[in-house]
């Protein structure tokens, strides 16, 4: 069975740096020829919605994460950074000078939704800027100059996020992209950001250092789009085409299946659906196909041996379980996971006090 450790918003990082604790944390999850995923990383100042998320737009941000890459490498494990921008997933009180958020739109996510705010509470999504057509080249730069930096801080890779309702989605979704300029309107349109993002940062690092994550049907956050299945393939489509005009393909696609559940909701999408949508995802790309989305030991297992993914990623699982893969080995019992100590900023408790096997009680 073949699997990584999935990106999970830790927020433990002060002044968007990493810790020391990050090094700890990536370090206990670490084994020889594991791969792991960081949380998501911000590309710049705008790119926040939660506090404490650490960046890697500054020299300061790429220094220190050099000791979480160099710890994971002790180890013997692979590690890419996760690139981030959550786009109008935020609030003013994460934007430099109090600005309004931006975004393909100038809608907000609706009442549905809760942002966390600095103090704890939660508070409601304001309206996003949406931006100009003359802005979209510097976010594109952005993404590009965020991978040059992984690369300087010893990331082995990136993976783009353009998944989950943050500011790519926002431009793939037409339940959210309601543009009228050359990024919004048809398909090859609301692709576009996103290819612009692939190609550029494919310029600077190489393709064999580069993945995208992507989740067409899940609507986190109004992620909506009419056509879920359409859109993936579109994206795919162009992947594919993008990987023979370079001569060398994408380290992977990550695709989330819609079984994501956030806060207690669950996507409305059917076994039958779920399964068509990603087989036929998987039949369409032309590369190494990653999924994740509530996977077991057990259907993990099973969707590498039926041939419906090469990787599986797992996130909340490994957080709870620093030594995942030796218990996903042996069958061993699982620790369950404390939701309510997801999003907190405690450097130990819920981050790196999970027990090792065998040394449950030691813990407790």
């Amino acid at each position: 069975m073949q699997g990584g450790i999935g990106s999970h918003d830790q927020m433990q990082s002060a002044e968007r740096i990493p810790q020391a604790v990050h090094a700890e944390y990536y370090a206990q999850r670490s084994t020889q020829a594991g791969f792991l995923i960081t949380e998501g990383t911000l590309i710049s100042p705008t790119a926040s919605g939660f506090p404490h998320v650490p960046g890697i737009y500054s020299d300061e941000q790429v220094e220190a994460w050099r000791n979480v890459v160099d710890a994971v490498h002790a180890k013997g494990s692979i590690i890419f950074c996760q690139l981030w921008h959550v786009g109008r997933a935020s609030h003013p009180v994460y934007q430099p000078g109090g600005a309004p958020p931006i975004s393909s739109t100038s809608k907000p996510i609706s009442e549905r939704w809760r942002i966390l705010m600095p103090d704890g509470s939660h508070g409601v999504y304001p309206e996003p800027r949406a931006l100009n057509t003359s802005e979209i080249p510097e976010i594109v730069q952005h993404y590009r100059q965020a991978a040059i930096n992984a690369v300087r801080a010893g990331f082995d890779g990136i993976e783009i996020h353009g998944a989950h309702g943050y500011l790519i989605d926002q431009f793939l979704k037409d339940g959210i992209n309601d543009r009228t300029d050359e990024y919004g309107g048809s398909l090859e349109n609301r692709c576009r950001f996103l290819m612009q993002v692939v190609q550029a940062v494919v310029s600077a690092i190489g393709a064999e250092r580069v993945a995208l994550r992507i989740s067409p049907a899940i609507d986190h956050m109004d992620a909506f789009d009419s056509d879920p299945l359409g859109l993936g393939l579109a994206v795919i489509e162009r992947l594919n085409n993008f990987q023979k005009e370079v001569g060398i393909k994408l380290t992977y696609l990550h695709v989330t299946q819609p079984r994501f559940t956030l806060h207690d909701q669950i996507e409305t999408v059917s076994e039958e659906e779920r399964a068509h949508l990603m087989q036929n995802l998987r039949k369409a790309y032309e590369g190494t196909f990653m999924c994740s989305g509530g996977f077991t030991r057990d259907s993990g297992m099973e969707a590498v041996a039926q041939g419906h993914a090469d990787l599986v990623s797992y996130g909340r699982l490994f957080i709870s379980n620093p030594d995942l893969v030796l218990r996903l080995k042996l069958n061993a019992p699982l620790t369950k996971y404390n939701r309510d100590t997801f999003y907190t900023q405690d450097p130990v408790i819920g981050y790196t006090d999970y027990p090792f096997l065998g040394k449950e009680s030691e813990t407790n």
